[in-house]
């Protein structure tokens, strides 16, 4: 791999995000083709792609998991990561988000904006990451770059840039027009699209393009005092000057989103693409100092400190991804926002307060890996050495500690009970699984403390399958999974004061632990709260973190169905304790007898995951895929025409989704299609609760 020598000032950090099957994958092999970084075109279809190089990935078509990659255009280092758009696999978005710069946002010129690609901009919007918007699939049937562009506005509420218009759309898109240079590019098929061609604009196209380039001009106006005046008194302006109004309207992140188009297929568009990505998303330094907290020993003390992305300050890098390797053993991904990462060296990880060693470094091109030295601010690399460092910790330099923003990743929805084969083979599941648990963040294993299975949990049911799939071919475990069943939790439903005396006598030293705790209900998707409201010092200080500690073991499973407990403020306001019997274990102790006593008083209710569903069908089948999504308890939210389909939108119990594929394909013979992702929490009707936990039993 080639290099330019380090200028911070010409690296993009980008992912490519978007919708299942907008052509993301697709996208980013023909950017890694005509920057010279693969010598053939790989095809989603024939399995053959460099970043989707999972055995399971090239099987289904589909990305599972982010892949990292770097090439060169125009003097620029761009680090790319490709994510996944299944829903099920909506952390790898999350934890690349959180390190990248810019972002790719790929849309279907057909379709729109799509569920999906809302969930994913609304994920770069809370990261508020630069985008560009590429419109792909101009060559398709249906294909309409105005409609795509409008849908934009309707449903992320941005201001689009079309810097380009298509050259025919469907069967007839044979180029772009580029509203900058006021030039038609066509490109030549003979050479898969490396060669193209500036022309001028036919006659029949340039009064549609000399119009769409005013209206640019018009917007950009809003941003860019120069340019408004030049357009206001009729000056010519150039195109430097269009370019950089452009980029500064992208980085602001003030909703002006810079779009082009083309056929990823068909090898059209991704020239002026990879242009766009040096030209107007941002290097490390446009996106200015990297915030943090000082660290106090093994605890953020809460002063903010700042760190500039430059290789003189101190080290500063946040892994996001751990991944299984099986030549290498454990491979960390991180970006290094600040200083110099070198091999051998010793980094604190400010998250656990633990030192560690640097043994080696790797640049990575997908699944295969160039070993490197160092690596400087601005980079993104994957280190060996690290046990304990996981996604969403911090490294640094141990003399310089800065403690970064975790990454906050949803809980997960969907469970299954797995068993081993034999009994040999249980070690090496129970192994096997902590790997996975260390690479996913959101897959979780615990062993039901009832039954004595072990327990996956999930995003959903394909989530599922593809751990276990992996369970089998990477890690060799010989296992079986039971059917998928829903993730539910537990709550309270009203305030309630308890009291607890963990007192306990033996022939030596006792145990002494008094609490009393106020719980108290939170809205939906609040989690845990523990508040001390302790006066006086009835109970000591050194005691209160262990109260908290057996609350939250305590919350782990609740005692209507063993489900986790959520959506609860515990107060401790008053206790006591003995001079000599009291201790930590006790406090814990009596903490959790406490939590037990407070569901005992209290009303309980059962929670359960909500989703959204967007169902897409011929209008011949509306009513009867009506009737049916209501017998499932679903909600109808709205319902919109595309082309000639109608879209249903409803919030639907997980519960009820189980199966409906095949229900689905049988209603419309097989001609609709439908996609869920997670909404929120929700509690059980009371005739329903009974019939949940008794099946549990």
């Amino acid at each position: 791999m080639k290099s330019l020598g380090y200028d911070i000032a010409k690296i993009r950090n980008i992912g490519i995000i978007a919708h299942i099957d907008a052509g993301k994958t697709t996208t980013t092999e023909r950017l890694l083709f005509y920057t010279g970084r693969i010598h053939d075109i790989g095809d989603v279809d024939e399995g053959d792609t460099e970043m989707d190089w999972m055995p399971q990935e090239r099987e289904r078509g589909i990305t599972i998991t982010s892949a990292a990659t770097t090439c060169f255009w125009r003097d620029h280092q761009i680090n790319i990561i490709d994510t996944p758009g299944h829903v099920d696999f909506t952390a790898e978005v999350e934890r690349s988000l959180r390190v990248l710069d810019g972002a790719i946002t790929v849309f279907s010129a057909v379709d729109g904006v799509e569920p999906q690609s809302e969930q994913v901009w609304r994920q770069a919007d809370k990261y508020a990451t630069p985008r560009i918007a590429y419109i792909n699939k101009m060559d398709r049937i249906g294909a309409n770059f105005a409609a795509a562009v409008e849908s934009m506005i309707h449903k992320l509420a941005v201001t689009p840039l079309p810097l380009q218009i298509p050259y025919g759309e469907g069967d007839q898109f044979a180029g772009v027009i580029d509203l900058i240079k006021q030039k038609l590019i066509v490109w030549d098929p003979e050479s898969k699209g490396a060669r193209y061609e500036y022309q001028e604009i036919p006659d029949e196209y340039r009064e549609r393009a000399q119009h769409a380039r005013e209206k640019l001009l018009e917007t950009l106006s809003e941003v860019d005092e120069e340019i408004l005046t030049k357009f206001l008194e009729g000056h010519p302006i150039a195109e430097e000057e269009i370019k950089r109004a452009v980029r500064k309207a992208c980085i602001a992140h003030d909703g002006f989103v810079p779009v082009v188009c083309g056929s990823s297929l068909n090898n059209i568009g991704i020239q002026p693409l990879l242009d766009a990505v040096v030209d107007y998303l941002p290097s490390p330094l446009d996106r200015g100092v990297i915030e943090g907290l000082s660290v106090n020993g093994t605890s953020a003390d809460g002063a903010k400190i700042q760190r500039r992305p430059t290789p003189d300050e101190p080290l500063t890098a946040l892994a996001f991804k751990v991944q299984t390797d099986e030549y290498t053993g454990r491979l960390v991904y991180v970006r290094v926002y600040s200083g110099r990462l070198t091999k051998g060296s010793y980094v604190f990880n400010s998250t656990t307060g633990k030192t560690e060693r640097i043994s080696r470094i790797f640049h990575m091109h997908a699944n295969k890996r160039t070993e490197v030295d160092e690596v400087l601010a601005g980079n993104i690399a994957a280190v060996v050495g690290p046990k304990e460092l996981i996604t969403g910790d911090t490294i640094c330099d141990p003399n310089a500690p800065i403690l970064l923003e975790k990454i906050e990743f949803p809980e997960p929805v969907v469970m299954a009970a797995v068993e081993p084969k034999t009994d040999a083979e249980e070690d090496r599941l129970s192994e096997a699984l902590y790997k996975l648990a260390q690479e996913d963040p959101t897959f979780r294993y615990r062993v039901d403390p009832e039954t004595n299975q072990m327990i996956i949990s999930g995003m959903g049911e394909l989530h599922l399958e593809i751990l276990f799939d992996r369970l089998k071919r990477e890690f060799r475990v010989e296992a079986n999974m039971g059917r998928p069943q829903v993730a539910y939790r537990e709550t309270i439903a009203e305030v309630v004061e308890v009291e607890e005396k963990f007192v306990k006598q033996t022939g030596g030293r006792g145990q002494y632990a008094h609490v009393c705790i106020r719980f108290e209900p939170l809205p939906r998707g609040s989690g845990f709260e523990f508040v001390d409201e302790v006066k006086g010092g009835v109970i000591p200080r050194e005691f209160i973190p262990a109260v908290q500690k057996g609350l939250e073991e305590s919350l782990v499973s609740g005692p209507l169905g063993g489900f986790p407990v959520v959506d609860i403020r515990a107060v401790l306001f008053y206790g006591s304790s003995h001079p000599v019997d009291s201790s930590e274990i006790a406090f814990k102790t009596a903490a959790a007898r406490a939590l037990t006593q407070a569901f005992e008083k209290a009303k309980t209710l059962l929670l359960e995951p909500i989703m959204m569903c967007e169902i897409v069908t011929p209008e011949e089948y509306v009513g009867e895929i009506i009737t049916d999504v209501q017998s499932r308890r679903a909600q109808i939210t709205a319902m919109e025409v595309r082309h000639n389909t109608q879209i249903i939108h409803a919030l639907i119990p997980l519960a009820q989704t189980f199966g409906y594929a095949t229900q689905l394909r049988s209603i419309s013979q097989g001609r609709a299609t439908y996609n869920l992702r997670f909404s929120h929490y929700d509690v059980v009707p009371n005739n329903l609760t009974e019939e949940i936990l008794k099946g549990r039993k």
